[in-house]
């Protein structure tokens, strides 16, 4: 798939579906469907329009654009969101962007999709065009939920990360460099992974979870995975994303990883002692084991 910045898009006739596309959801999907090029924002238009109040994200654009490029999808058209664009009416988004450089024969979006200044713009708008096709969506709903964003946001911070899964289509993934840690783990036998959040983006609840962990060779390894503070000891480096591969060993720091959450195994806490904390360890490695192998 091919990944282009608005500026550098080639003027052709396309079939278009656009949205922030947060985490590419199983709503998304079904926006996308039939599509060959996607429009996606970067960044998110709510850290443009009202600095502090947009969401943490689901997908690092890199994410976004693997996801999609699963989908079948031929473009991704990438739409740099600054103040100047943010300001621009939702005429002059269809007629510059839709129109003269996309040159969109069909667009497809969701019900709730809005755009321009003010987002003042619609789909009822985009379907009063005559030059192009419009398909809206319907918000798709699963088991009584409706499939969004912010709801698998919800999800995946209360560690309900097996339901988030579903509703995404694919497992949450966090990706990032091997960084140094305390090295405790390998004292207690169990050496880990570490990643440092990205601020900005969603990470699971606090938690040991059965997890699958790409290493930068493609090679997938299963790990049960510590995501908070350590509570049994007093650190001060802050919250990791700490990953025990099962029978692998090997040197990772510095390569980058990534880790997919399958199932929230239990919550993080204090045990009366060390030992009580290896035993439970052993077990978490095991329960993990047997989830990832299926």
């Amino acid at each position: 798939m091919k990944l282009t910045y608005l500026p550098d898009v080639e003027p052709r006739p396309r079939r278009v579906a656009i949205g922030t596309f947060d985490g590419v959801h199983l709503g998304h999907r079904e926006v996308i469907a039939g599509a060959e090029t996607v429009v996606t924002f970067d960044p998110h238009p709510q850290s443009v329009v009202a600095p502090g109040s947009q969401p943490k994200l689901l997908t690092t654009l890199e994410r976004k654009a693997e996801l999609i490029a699963t989908l079948g999808v031929e473009e991704l058209v990438v739409i740099p969101f600054d103040g100047d664009f943010a300001a621009r009416s939702a005429e002059d988004f269809v007629e510059h962007v839709l129109v003269e450089r996309v040159q969109a024969t069909s667009v497809s979006v969701g019900e709730n999709f809005r755009f321009g200044h003010k987002a003042k713009g619609d789909a009822a708008l985009l379907q009063s065009d005559a030059r192009f096709e419009t398909r809206i969506v319907p918000l798709l709903e699963v088991d009584g939920e409706v499939v969004s964003s912010s709801h698998i946001r919800g999800l995946v911070s209360g560690g309900a990360v097996q339901y988030a899964d579903e509703l995404l289509g694919a497992p949450f993934a966090v990706d990032g460099e091997v960084q140094h840690g305390d090295k405790r783990g390998r004292t207690l036998g169990f050496p880990t992974a570490n990643l440092v959040p990205r601020p900005g983006y969603v990470v699971p609840g606090h938690g040991v979870y059965a997890c699958r962990v790409q290493l930068s060779d493609g090679t997938i390894v299963p790990a049960a995975t510590n995501v908070g503070v350590r509570p049994q000891f007093v650190t001060g480096r802050g919250e990791l994303i700490e990953a025990f591969l099962i029978d692998w060993s090997g040197d990772l720091y510095g390569q980058r990883i990534r880790i997919e959450f399958l199932r929230r195994l239990r919550g993080e806490r204090r045990f009366e002692s060390v030992d009580a904390l290896v035993e439970q360890m052993g077990r978490d490695v095991d329960e993990a084991r047997e989830i990832v192998a299926g």
